[in-house]
């Protein structure tokens, strides 16, 4: 199951955690889709509320051990507002996943605002991310993550999308001066009908792969920069066909 923040953010993403050049697992976790998992979530009016705890994540880790409770475990919560303009939500998530000696812990807390004004929608956020290894003190990983961007309704049947996305690599493995990545998307979809539909992607990343993935947490499911090079360009074109 979806864990509780990438819930939370999904609708603040101006790009809407598309599978092509999204940054999605820098910002949420490899841990986004958790197994083992008891979820909840509760609606009151234009409040949503969301918790889930993860037994044993088998998905980013070694999944359940009898004896162990900790190891591969993970659990989160989310809040979030949704009014007729303004959106808002926050939440945090956890998993603690088999490291070379033990279990380790990777922590994320986030907050994002959108507003909607005439036919666009302005959101943004920003993500806290902490990883250790096992012995509770040595930094894998320390960033702080950014994103903000707009879709816009240009007309019924044609709509763009722009975000761009940063993050402040503070440490990596202990390396405190890495450059810090960021990237600049941009999306055109035309609808042909109420279920085909013709787009265009593009992204630019600047010092790191599209997706952030492979420069930034180790995630081998991303694009890999050249020899020697500090940027990379993408561009899709694509037809959609929706069942």
């Amino acid at each position: 199951q979806y864990h509780s923040l990438f819930d939370a953010l999904a609708s603040f993403s101006p790009t809407g955690f598309a599978t092509q050049y999204e940054p999605v697992v820098l910002q949420v976790g490899v841990n986004f889709r958790s197994d083992n998992t008891v979820k909840y979530t509760g609606n009151l009016g234009p409040v949503t509320a969301t918790a889930h705890w993860s037994f044993g994540n088998g998905v980013a880790g070694g999944g359940e051990v009898p004896g162990d409770f900790r190891r591969d475990s993970g659990y989160g919560a989310g809040l979030t507002y949704g009014g007729q303009a303004f959106g808002a939500t926050v939440a945090y998530d956890q998993y603690n996943p088999t490291l070379s000696g033990g279990t380790g812990s990777v922590k994320k807390f986030a907050v994002a605002a959108s507003y909607a004004v005439g036919p666009a929608k302005i959101m943004g956020g920003y993500r806290w991310g902490r990883s250790v290894a096992a012995d509770g003190q040595t930094m894998v990983f320390r960033d702080d993550y950014y994103w903000v961007g707009a879709n816009c309704q240009v007309l019924p049947a044609f709509g763009l999308t722009l975000q761009y996305n940063y993050d402040n690599v503070r440490n990596l493995v202990g390396n405190t001066n890495r450059a810090n990545p960021w990237q600049v998307s941009f999306v055109a979809d035309y609808n042909v009908s109420k279920r085909t539909d013709l787009y265009l992607t593009t992204a630019f990343a600047k010092n790191a792969g599209l997706n952030f993935d492979t420069s930034a947490i180790g995630f081998a499911n991303a694009y890999f920069l050249g020899t020697g090079e500090s940027t990379m360009l993408g561009v899709a074109l694509g037809i959609r066909y929706k069942f």
